[in-house]
């Protein structure tokens, strides 16, 4: 088993932590700054993972990760992968014709866009589309009437 490793920051390192636990735009780099800032200062890694809530495992994958990369590595951030759309491509073309000629129902959007680009998705796919496109369909109520008078 190796040695827990305790890192030592230089002025430069220690600024930069400082700066970015507090204002850094993204939570989970504020929370590994945190964790490197405890480790630092010289707290046991089960007490950084509290100061940052975090679990103890984490709080070491945080110091490994500076310790192979720097600073870099820790505040470097993949982002999530999200699937893209296939109608995404043809986004301008389908607002364009849904915005020249409303639909009234999803069913019919379906047509229109298969039609357009000869993907054909269902309900809920194209809802989502077009709710991200901005085209929304109004809700109906009931409209109240007034009680009778005698």
């Amino acid at each position: 088993m190796s040695a827990w490793f305790r890192p030592t920051l230089s002025a430069d390192e220690q600024t930069r932590v400082l700066a970015e636990r507090d204002t850094h735009p993204d939570p989970v780099v504020r929370r590994k700054m945190n964790v490197l800032w405890a480790v630092h200062l010289g707290h046991s890694r089960d007490e950084a993972a509290r100061i940052a809530a975090v679990g103890v495992a984490t709080a070491k994958r945080y110091v490994i990760a500076y310790r192979d990369g720097g600073l870099d590595a820790l505040a470097g951030r993949k982002p999530s992968p999200r699937p893209r759309s296939e109608l995404a491509a043809h986004a301008d073309a389908i607002r364009q014709s849904l915005t020249d000629r409303p639909v009234r129902t999803t069913a019919e959007a379906i047509e229109r866009i298969a039609d357009l680009t000869g993907l054909r998705r269902g309900l809920t796919q194209t809802r989502t589309f077009l709710a991200g496109l901005g085209f929304t369909w109004p809700r109906t109520r009931a409209v109240p009437v007034p009680p009778k008078s005698r």
